[in-house]
């Protein structure tokens, strides 16, 4: 399956970059949650917590500007769902590498 009727949007930019590469791709499913990740990328793990913290940084200015909601509160919220989830685990992942 190429494409779904829920699957967001290609990014303009990366769309036009041959280069470009999908680096992550969560969907949710079932109540649950799936991922693809492209796996390979860094040697140092260390680069997807940058990407990580990037990527909330997104999310901060995608409330902001959907929500009206002030960045620096998002940021603060995100991170406390993070520690959350870090310290007391609601769900445990699965899976493997598909080829």
């Amino acid at each position: 399956m190429d494409t779904h009727p829920k699957q967001l949007p290609i990014p303009k930019p990366a769309a036009e970059d041959t280069r470009a590469i999908e680096m992550l791709r969560v969907w949710a499913s079932g109540g649950k949650q799936h991922v693809s990740i492209a796996t390979g990328l860094w040697k140092d793990p260390a680069n997807w917590g940058m990407m990580l913290v990037d990527l909330a940084k997104h999310i901060a200015n995608a409330y902001e500007q959907a929500e009206g909601m002030e960045r620096r509160k998002v940021l603060e919220r995100l991170k406390a769902g993070f520690d959350a989830e870090w310290s007391s685990a609601t769900d445990e992942p699965s899976g493997g590498i598909i080829a």
